[in-house]
């Protein structure tokens, strides 16, 4: 009896109903719970088995609708494919028959289509599309539509280009006065009358201008040529169309380009760093010296020439002084008179070559200093090209520039130098050359007295 027990309480638990939660008083009871349960899934289990029957035929409508889809876009594809090879040969008997019937002109509009390329290419970069913006934008249209073999030009596109050439070759030739907007080097911009040199130059208020990439606008160099250039410029703007020199272009802004890139004397000099200031020091000093020395010795020749034409001795030049000794000593022998003459003239030379001896030196310390500077300079471009390699030959020619400057310098101040030195050594021989000779002569004068 418990084993049929635990049996029916094992089935109760499948079937899973709710009543099989209350517990069971006796077997009839739990027979009936079993019928009930029973019933109640049997319920279930139909009315699932509706539904899904339902739905079935529900999914079976639509399985016919999409098939029935499928097979009318299978036969619309296969009329599209059909068409489209259809499309395709119509298309190429018309292109053939285009071809046939351009026939050269094909060749012309592809001709057409470079020159006009090329030619927006050149009016962007040209001084005239200032006077004349938007020049290349009509033939840059041009040359996309020239790129599509469906599109012809017209004859009035194609006397455009024709007209741009010729514009452009009229204009080339042409000095022209006009007001645009230009770019000032500290980025202002304002409305000035500027002055086009053809299609090499533009200069405005004795600045040259350059023409911004790629527009038809204008901008100050930030960095203009060199003096001579610019004052060309201002001649041509007061010319009042009378001819005038001027600093012209001829590559478009290339050369000009190189010209304001070159360093000028100031930054030339600033190259040369310590070693250049010192030099230059040193050849100011010696040239404000060779300067005095000059007026020195100049005056002093002149009072020495006038010396020698009177019999008077004076004290304000040293032939005077020398020639007073034969006054002072005058019952002397001939041998202390010499001495005394000798005495006078060594008393004199220091104050004839005095600091000519420095500006010797300076003549040939300064490009020694020079040598020094080129040699620092070369060591230390060295260096850069240890760190950064001999990629950039810029670099290494920059450094070598650099370097050389200081020899420059010292060749520039030892070669005046030289000649200063020379000069005023040949002044200052000649007038103690003076001196000797009229001491000799006061010594022969008085030895023939003497006898």
């Amino acid at each position: 009896m418990l084993k049929l027990k635990h049996l029916i309480a094992a089935v109760g638990l499948v079937f899973a109903m709710p009543l099989a939660a209350q517990e069971p008083v006796n077997l009839d009871e739990l027979l009936q719970q079993l019928k009930d349960g029973k019933f109640a899934q049997t319920q279930d289990n139909q009315a699932r088995e509706a539904r899904f029957q339902a739905e079935a035929a529900e999914q079976e409508q639509i399985l016919r609708e999409a098939i029935a889809q499928r097979d009318r876009l299978e036969q619309l594809s296969a009329e599209l494919e059909s068409q489209f090879e259809t499309n395709e040969r119509d298309l190429a008997a018309l292109e053939d028959a285009l071809t046939q019937r351009m026939g050269s002109l094909k060749e012309l509009f592809g001709v057409l289509q470079q020159v006009a390329g090329d030619t927006a290419s050149t009016l962007q970069n040209s001084y005239v599309s200032v006077e004349f913006p938007g020049r290349s934008d009509a033939l840059s249209d041009l040359a996309q539509k020239m790129g599509s073999s469906s599109k012809l030009a017209s004859i009035e596109e194609i006397e455009s280009v024709w007209f741009a050439l010729q514009q452009e070759m009229t204009e080339s030739g042409k000095v022209s006065n006009f007001e645009t907007e230009v770019t000032l080097a500290n980025g202002e911009k304002v409305t000035k009358p500027v002055v086009r040199v053809g299609t090499f130059n533009m200069v405005a208020d004795g600045q040259y201008l350059e023409l911004v990439p790629g527009t038809d606008a204008v901008a100050e160099l930030i960095r203009q040529p060199s003096g001579r250039f610019t004052a060309t410029a201002e001649a041509l703007e007061q010319g009042d169309e009378q001819p005038v020199k001027f600093g012209l272009d001829p590559t478009g802004g290339s050369i000009l380009g190189l010209l304001v890139q070159a360093p000028n004397l100031k930054e030339r000099i600033d190259q040369g760093d310590t070693v250049g200031y010192i030099i230059i020091a040193l050849g100011i000093i010696g040239l404000l010296i060779a300067l005095e020395r000059f007026v020195t010795l100049t005056l002093m020749g002149g009072k020495v020439k006038r010396q020698l034409k009177q019999s008077e001795a004076k004290q304000d030049n040293p032939l005077g002084r020398v020639m007073a000794v034969q006054d002072k000593y005058p019952q002397v022998d001939t041998e202390t008179l010499e001495l005394k003459l000798s005495e006078a003239i060594l008393r004199e030379v220091p104050k004839i070559t005095r600091n000519l001896t420095f500006i010797k030196i300076i003549s040939v310390v300064a490009p020694l200093l020079g040598l020094l500077g080129t040699v620092t300079g070369m060591i230390n471009t060295f260096q850069a090209i240890t760190l950064f390699g001999t990629g950039d030959p810029k670099l290494m020619a920059g450094g070598i520039s650099q370097a050389l400057v200081t020899t420059v310098l010292g060749l520039v101040v030892a070669i005046p130098m030289t000649l200063l030195f020379a000069t005023l050594n040949t002044r200052s021989k000649n007038i103690v050359h003076v001196l000797q000779e009229q001491a000799s002569g006061i010594i022969a004068e008085r030895s023939e007295r003497g006898h």
